[in-house]
């Protein structure tokens, strides 16, 4: 009998949850190409490993940008080879759920579930990743109570206020983990005249990133390639260094939440001052970003228990629950 799964196929990390099971997978949304035969060589953490280190016939490339699709056959083979490492085959087609951002546009929704059917899903329905999020972090969405869920993946964040089951007020930004690592090069490139690889940044904003001022003493020892020389040349970074490089993506992501408290209706911006703000996501564990946000908004924020997996275990519920919780999908409700 066939598994029915969920899928997170986030920008950042994809992760598979199996009826029954719990997660399956968990690993970077990578996928690692040979340019001249077109052959896959690699996806998930080992093609991740490949970034930034490939010879030119190598090309190690992430699907999903900015929660979109970049490339169509890639998205695919991507799907194929996640069905593949959790099981399915020909003889065995699951109902496949699969989490994607609410500002995908008709067109990429097409391609999703389109990409899912030819990969080897029976059938594939879509869920908004922050519908997914507030079910995987067990708030009353079914009530008549405002419940807002701040999703901050590696390439969109998203703001949405939910009650009576459906999305009353949504705000999304294509501005995520991704575009902090990004702005991390370019400031390190103009201040230090150093280029660095995107795991680097990564390592940086993880290590002393912040947007908000904690955890003022640590120092971090950066090390990459001088643009004038060329030869290898190490800097001292400071936390209020890299809070400086990051915060026009922070703003934009703080931005977007305030104009979507601005759109909630009295009654359940009332109800926002009892239950908090719930961040999730990866992107929602910079150090201090629920500090900068319960300043900027006057509303408690809570960081879920489990951020990174609270969209796959709310879509993983889903399919626990196929029947009774259908009417999450995408298409099974009135668009706004």
């Amino acid at each position: 009998m066939a598994r029915d799964l969920a899928i997170d196929l986030g920008t950042a990390n994809t992760l598979v949850y199996a009826r029954g099971e719990g997660i399956v997978m968990n690993e970077p949304t990578v996928i690692a190409l040979n340019n001249q035969t077109g052959d896959v060589l690699a996806m998930g953490h080992e093609a991740w490993q490949m970034i930034g280190r490939t010879p030119s016939n190598i090309v190690a490339v992430r699907p999903l940008r900015q929660g979109a699709i970049t490339d169509f056959d890639i998205t695919q083979r991507m799907i194929r080879l996640v069905l593949q490492r959790v099981g399915v085959s020909r003889f065995n087609r699951p109902r496949v759920v699969i989490c994607v951002p609410s500002a995908i546009t008709a067109v990429e929704r097409r391609a999703v579930t389109e990409a899912a059917r030819r990969a080897g899903a029976a059938d594939a329905q879509l869920i908004e990743q922050p519908m997914a999020a507030a079910i995987g972090a067990g708030l009353p969405i079914n009530e008549a109570i405002g419940n807002m869920v701040v999703d901050i993946g590696g390439g969109t964040s998203e703001t949405a206020l939910i009650s009576l089951g459906g999305i009353v007020a949504i705000e999304a930004v294509r501005v995520g983990g991704f575009d902090i690592d990004g702005a991390i090069q370019t400031y390190i490139r103009r201040e230090y005249g150093i280029a660095i690889g995107e795991q680097t940044a990564e390592q940086i904003k993880v290590t002393i990133g912040s947007a908000y001022p904690v955890n003022e003493d640590l120092n971090a020892e950066v090390r990459g390639r001088d643009l004038v020389s060329g030869l290898p040349k190490t800097v001292l970074l400071t936390p209020a260094e890299v809070r400086e490089a990051i915060e026009e993506p922070v703003s934009a992501i703080v931005d977007s939440v305030i104009t979507c408290l601005g759109a909630a209706p009295p009654e359940l911006a009332q109800d926002l001052i009892g239950q908090g703000i719930h961040l999730v996501g990866g992107g929602g564990m910079l150090a201090g970003l629920d500090v900068r946000l319960a300043a900027e908004t006057e509303v408690d924020v809570h960081l879920v228990e489990a951020p990174l997996e609270a969209v796959v275990l709310g879509a993983g519920r889903c399919i626990e629950s196929y029947e009774a919780l259908k009417a999450m999908f995408m298409g099974s409700r009135p668009t706004r």
